[in-house]
């Protein structure tokens, strides 16, 4: 029902910036909350933004909060993650995710309340 790719992932060093993209097939993607997660090895994936369907809503991983934007555009079906200030502790494969989320699940970290998923983009930040 809807497809996700990731896209934009790189090797910068500390400081540096980046922009994900991430491209949905989806017939509504305004009906769908979208959220950037991000894995590193040896740990658990844990969420670093969210948008809410129409894009009035964001919400961010208290460490990537001053630094990240997530943003999205519905006429285009695209997702975005511009991140600035990179440090080698956000360095992680990167995954962008779809979900019809309820009320009480507004801005979900939790991975399984996602029900779609890209392949993954990896973000390398060196010192």
């Amino acid at each position: 029902q809807v497809q996700l790719v990731e896209s934009g992932g790189g090797s910068v060093e500390a400081g540096g910036s980046l922009r994900l993209s991430c491209a949905a097939d989806a017939d509504s993607i305004s009906t769908y909350w979208l959220a950037w997660f991000r894995q590193a090895p040896g740990k658990e994936r844990e969420g670093v933004a969210t948008i809410s369907p129409g894009g009035g809503s964001t919400h961010y991983l208290a460490s990537v909060e001053d630094r990240f934007a997530i943003s999205r555009d519905n006429a285009k079906k695209t997702l975005s993650l511009e991140m600035d200030s990179l440090k080698p502790e956000d360095t992680a494969m990167y995954y962008c995710a779809a979900a019809r989320l309820s009320i009480d699940d507004s801005h979900s970290f939790s991975p399984a309340k996602y029900t779609y998923w890209g392949q993954g983009t990896p973000v390398t930040v060196s010192s």
